[in-house]
């Protein structure tokens, strides 16, 4: 169940991540700021790695970070199978990692997002340069892997503490003893 309820979670976050570029976007130009071309974060990518330093099922790991990068595939639109294989390759390396003491503060949620989307960006530039068409695309995306990198390990901290509240549930609801009032 409480798989489930991570995919639903990374399906909403992803929505929320597509018109994330649409609010960024204006504000960027309005002000004037050239950074902001890319700097949207990606808010699946905290929870596939929080489920690659947290799950202690090796398979049930696997399936989360192989439906949550299936559901990225189709509702970013690239093309079948690549940010799933991309996400379950974060997966493993973050399983690989081992990093579950450190994982604890604000500041190592920050790191562990950056460092992470700094290593999907390389893999993503990677793939497309091997299997892409268009030779000129990674040479064009590259300028956006820092900016999306610091977006999204700012926004790290905040999709680690809600998969966090995912993996420990609902809280009991306690009746009142008899007597009390």
């Amino acid at each position: 169940m409480r798989g489930a309820a991570y995919v639903a979670v990374a399906v909403l976050l992803l929505l929320v991540q597509a018109n994330l570029y649409r609010v960024l976007g204006p504000v960027g130009s309005l002000l004037g700021w050239r950074w902001v071309h890319g700097a949207t974060p990606s808010l699946v990518l905290p929870m596939i790695v929080f489920v690659g330093v947290h799950e202690i099922s090796m398979a049930k790991g696997a399936v989360l970070a192989f439906a949550i990068g299936y559901a990225e595939d189709i509702l970013v639109g690239a093309p079948i199978g690549l940010l799933t294989f991309v996400s379950v390759a974060v997966w493993w390396l973050s399983r690989i990692a081992g990093v579950r003491l450190t994982a604890q503060t604000w500041l190592t949620r920050v790191t562990l997002g950056l460092v992470f989307s700094l290593i999907e960006g390389a893999l993503l530039l990677v793939l497309l340069a091997v299997f892409g068409s268009d030779n000129r695309r990674p040479v064009e995306l590259a300028s956006v892997v820092l900016p999306h990198a610091l977006s999204t390990g700012l926004f790290s901290p905040l999709i680690f503490r809600l998969a966090q509240r995912l993996r420990q549930g609902p809280t009991p609801v306690r009746a009142p003893a008899e007597g009390t009032s």
